[in-house]
């Protein structure tokens, strides 16, 4: 039977001190559900959980390494490195997962998400590795979710486009990678927590294993000026 966000015993949303994973609990929590933090930051992981506290939420705080961006080039990047960005951004998740859906299963089900990046379906000159990570989670979202579909557990998986917050009256450096976009700007932190939301809830019930584009039109559409 699906459930609401809220009736899941525990959201654990890793990266959650900042951006992106910040608005996903902060969203999880405004929905009453239970958040477990998690991020790089102690002091930002803080004032993460006072705010949920604030809305009328639960939190624990863990301590985890969010996804992490080189945004060099291929020649530029060094073993140590490529190690590093893996096993953060594909590694980890890879075994939290392996952890974690038995225990849904267990317990009756649950719903996984993983966060994917438009950079690995549309090629830009720098971040090659950071991208080919984003391409395995998404491939481990189609395969995950065969895995532990047919047992109780969703997987599904968002590709954001550019997310950033511009200090208010200014622009961005990123802004420019969303012109020839139909949204035509950067998203925001919300508005992937919101997708976070619909595909924790009932609403998408009937959703498994895909790649949800929160992108702004990124990857599926190219606007030509007259």
């Amino acid at each position: 039977m699906a459930r609401t966000v809220a009736s899941y015993r525990t959201n654990r949303v890793t990266g959650a001190t900042s951006n992106i994973g910040r608005a996903i609990a902060e969203a999880f929590a405004a929905e009453g559900a239970h958040v477990a933090v998690s991020g790089r930051s102690p002091e930002r992981g803080r004032e993460v959980v006072e705010g949920i506290r604030a809305r009328g939420g639960l939190a624990d705080v863990l301590v985890n390494n969010a996804g992490i961006y080189p945004g060099d080039t291929t020649a530029a990047t060094d073993e140590k490195t490529f190690d590093e960005v893996y096993a953060v951004n594909v590694k980890a998740p890879f075994f939290l997962t392996a952890a974690v859906a038995p225990a849904m299963v267990d317990a009756g089900g649950g719903t996984i998400i993983n966060l994917g990046s438009w950079i690995a379906r549309l090629g830009i000159p720098v971040g090659a590795l950071y991208s080919s990570t984003k391409g395995a989670m998404e491939t481990l979202t189609r395969a995950w979710a065969a895995e532990f579909g047919p047992h109780g557990v969703r997987v599904n998986a968002i590709s954001p486009g550019v997310v950033q917050t511009a200090a208010p009256g200014e622009g961005h450096p990123a802004e420019v990678m969303m012109k020839g976009t139909p949204a035509g700007r950067m998203g925001t932190p919300e508005a992937v927590a919101d997708a976070a939301v619909y595909l924790a809830g009932d609403e998408s019930s009937f959703v498994h294993g895909i790649v949800l584009d929160v992108d702004g039109g990124r990857t599926a559409a190219a606007v030509i000026a007259g």
